[in-house]
């Protein structure tokens, strides 16, 4: 049976809140024991509401946040706790997109110095040898080589997603984390861009983990889906299953609130009601109780494990 190419165990990541005299009087619990495994060359979808941790996680698999608590395996290789000079060779191979392209590009910068900057970096090829691999990873994400001599605010917010993503893919990574990758376009550059995806994934081999709260494009995109509420994930499974036959409250919900055509949507599952609970002051058992219409006694008293299900798992007491 193949490996996970990253595999995250118990994932806490809390940021304290403070009171007068910088005392620690509580924590935000960001992220508060995820696990999961990611398989090579699948697409694996992580949603939820805003707040949920979502990005937070794919932070902290990326080290820009330290984890509280729990791993991080990458490759056979435990990497939560390395030095930032240890952990250099593994960003070649792990890499995050930003949901912001045009905040990842230095504004002072034309294109091509932005491309040339991480094959400076972490390459030790020569001047020569860096132009043709970035010309031909710019003909891979659809841009002409002329983009090169362009600031980031002469080109648009898609074609800034293309730069990002080439930024990215010229150290060729293995695992690729989207923060948000369609958020902000329009519906027709949304195509244009999931569909460069695809064809990437092909040609470079790589594995996606896709941060989203657009269901569609999760659907769309995605072979396993995750769903996060208040730093915990409820839901796992297959996406034909997630959204066929949804057994957490919480996903119900989540997609009774997809917009259908006409403008109606189904109302029978939908219960989000007002923001989720303070993440630094979470309700006692269940953290969707106080929001979900089948809450009960226990639900108050024990909070739930994630329990296998016929495919995939929920974190509830009563499943449907």
């Amino acid at each position: 049976m193949t490996s996970p190419i990253l595999s995250v165990r118990d994932l806490k990541v809390h940021f304290a809140v403070r009171g007068p005299f910088n005392r620690r009087i509580g924590a935000i619990k960001a992220v508060d024991g995820v696990s999961f495994d990611l398989m090579p060359g699948e697409v694996f979808g992580l949603v939820g509401e805003s707040g949920c941790g979502k990005s937070t996680l794919g932070k902290t698999i990326m080290g820009i946040n330290q984890p509280t608590d729990g791993e991080i395996w990458f490759e056979g290789r435990q990497i939560d706790r390395l030095s930032p000079a240890e952990r250099r060779p593994v960003r070649r191979s792990l890499q995050y997109a930003y949901q912001d392209p045009g905040a990842s590009l230095d504004p002072r910068w034309k294109i091509g110095r932005s491309l040339h900057e991480p094959l400076v970096i972490h390459s030790d090829l020569d001047a020569a040898a860096r132009q043709q691999r970035i010309r031909s990873i710019l003909e891979a994400v659809g841009l002409p080589g002329t983009h090169l001599d362009l600031y980031p605010h002469e080109i648009s917010g898609g074609q800034q997603r293309r730069v990002g993503l080439a930024r990215i893919l010229t150290l060729h990574p293995k695992v690729v984390i989207l923060d948000e990758p369609t958020s902000g376009l329009d519906v027709s550059v949304q195509a244009t861009v999931l569909s460069l995806f695809r064809g990437l994934r092909q040609t470079f081999e790589l594995t996606y983990m896709l941060i989203s709260h657009d269901l569609a494009v999760v659907r769309t995109m995605c072979s396993r889906v995750a769903v996060m509420y208040l730093g915990r994930i409820v839901e796992t499974g297959p996406t034909e299953e997630i959204f066929e036959r949804p057994r957490h409250p919480y996903t119900r919900s989540l997609l009774a609130a997809i917009p259908k055509i006409g403008g109606a949507r189904v109302t029978r599952d939908f219960w989000l009601q007002g923001e989720p609970p303070d993440a630094a002051n979470l309700p006692s058992g269940c953290r969707f109780r106080t929001r979900c219409p089948k809450a009960a006694d226990l639900c108050a008293r024990e909070e739930p494990a994630l329990s296998p299900l016929e495919q995939g798992s929920a974190a509830c007491h009563f499943p449907d």
